[in-house]
């Protein structure tokens, strides 16, 4: 059985749009996957309660079918963030890459390793506005609308910076 999934993609360090376009070249490969939208591409301040000091970011959403587990999936992401040389040292510090299961088919998950809905999707216009992007009428598991949060969410501190098809000029795997 297939299942509907929308992941958050992020970076703000090096070269952030190349990194998220090779990222979906990689997504795009994954067993068992399918990529079905691209959002447009965002950028933003760091989040309220980020460290202090960072470059902003650089956001997207992607949906994609999968056979995977949303677990098997969590593991693909990692290893793809660990490729690109993702080092976990500060919570909501700066990175190369950040890759978040937002959604996955309507489940509610919540273990040690994995929470979805993801935990701040509500709270991040930088999730909220590109999932928008690729489905407007999109709710969450405890049916609230996705559209609903735009307003709740926005900020001055967002905006696209390319079209939705930004990801698809060739791209070069992160340094």
């Amino acid at each position: 059985m297939s299942y509907l999934a929308y992941l958050g993609l992020g970076a703000n360090l090096g070269q952030p749009q190349q990194q998220l376009s090779w990222v979906i070249s990689q997504l795009a490969e994954l067993p068992q996957c399918q990529l079905v939208a691209v959002s447009r591409l965002y950028s933003s301040k760091p989040a309220l309660g980020s460290p202090e000091n960072q470059p902003d970011y650089t956001n997207a959403v992607v949906s994609v079918t999968t056979m995977l587990t949303p677990h098997q999936l969590l593991q693909l992401l990692q290893a793809i963030e660990n490729q690109a040389g993702r080092v976990r040292v500060e919570r909501w510090g700066a990175r190369i890459l950040d890759l978040d299961i937002l959604l996955y088919a309507q489940d509610e998950i919540k273990t040690a390793e994995l929470t979805v809905p993801h935990v701040e999707l509500c709270h991040r216009s930088f999730v909220v506005l590109p999932l928008l992007d690729i489905c407007p009428t999109l709710a969450l598991p405890n049916g609230t609308k996705i559209a609903s949060l735009a307003t709740a969410t926005g900020s001055d501190d967002i905006h696209v910076t390319a079209d939705n098809t930004w990801w698809q000029t060739p791209s070069q795997p992160p340094p």
